[in-house]
């Protein structure tokens, strides 16, 4: 009778074990098959993330170089416009252009907060505990709407050192308030403002002239003057921002993370 329940586990475990591997093959292969599929990500947002013609080059957004760090199965539709704010943009039509071509299974990335910050500008300012937050449900629920995944991105950190050679923070608000929006709405959110910061801070100020838009008149035809932008970035700078949000992407469950390279 022993020997007959020692089988009858050994039997148990076996059949158990089995299913565990075909489950986890299942599962592996379902990834696979995912970021297989042909999508579309889309990007709002504001100068930080932009796309720029040569004429103003090196300046570059991050979201105009994201493109390259995805696979081949992802088109980046980059339409974020210098200057805008979640207000502004809306107010302009421009969420509703994306929402005209987004498709069941795409992504749009989401990120402002620079310009909502203008409240001298009331074509672009938005409170941070009430407008800020309504604004940006638009883009959530509108994704949402159409089958769609949103990812809230907080406003990148500007070269804004202190005496000490820390980030002073320029956001206010605004990146906490995404952040507690992504909560409520049980969206992924990225919270590039801190991790941006904590970068910078590692580089330095002298080594973060390379990182935005610092350039020596008769450096580059472009800026014959030169120019010191502590807010936008150079092509090498967009690049690192880029590889920033992808990293943090990595980290979250959002399923666009299998489409990295």
């Amino acid at each position: 009778m022993i020997k007959s329940l020692k089988l009858l586990l050994s039997s148990i475990v076996i059949v158990t074990t089995i299913g565990a591997f075909s489950q986890s093959t299942v599962s592996a292969k379902n990834v696979s098959n995912t970021n297989k599929k042909p999508i579309t990500v889309y990007i709002a947002g504001d100068s930080t993330v932009s796309n720029y013609t040569s004429d103003v080059a090196p300046r570059a957004g991050w979201g105009q170089v994201v493109g390259q760090y995805f696979s081949k199965y992802v088109t980046v539709d980059n339409c974020a416009i210098s200057g805008r704010s979640s207000k502004s943009f809306i107010d302009e039509g421009h969420l509703n252009e994306i929402l005209s071509k987004i498709k069941p299974n795409d992504y749009l990335l989401i990120q402002f907060g620079h310009n909502d910050e203008k409240i001298q500008d009331p074509t672009r300012y938005t409170d941070p505990d009430t407008t800020y937050k309504s604004y940006l449900k638009q883009y959530i629920d509108g994704a949402r709407s159409h089958h769609a995944t949103p990812v809230l991105i907080t406003p990148v950190s500007r070269r804004s050192f202190d005496a000490n050679g820390k980030i002073t923070p320029s956001h206010g608000k605004y990146p906490s308030a995404m952040i507690d929006l992504a909560k409520e709405e049980n969206v992924t959110v990225i919270d590039l403002t801190s991790v941006s910061a904590a970068y910078f801070e590692n580089l330095g100020p002298l080594k973060t002239e390379n990182i935005f838009l610092h350039l020596k008149p008769g450096e580059n035809p472009n800026y014959p003057n030169g120019v010191s932008d502590d807010t936008h970035f150079q092509e090498r700078g967009a690049k690192k921002v880029a590889k920033l949000v992808l990293k943090e992407l990595k980290k979250s469950n959002c399923p666009l993370k299998y489409y990295i390279k």
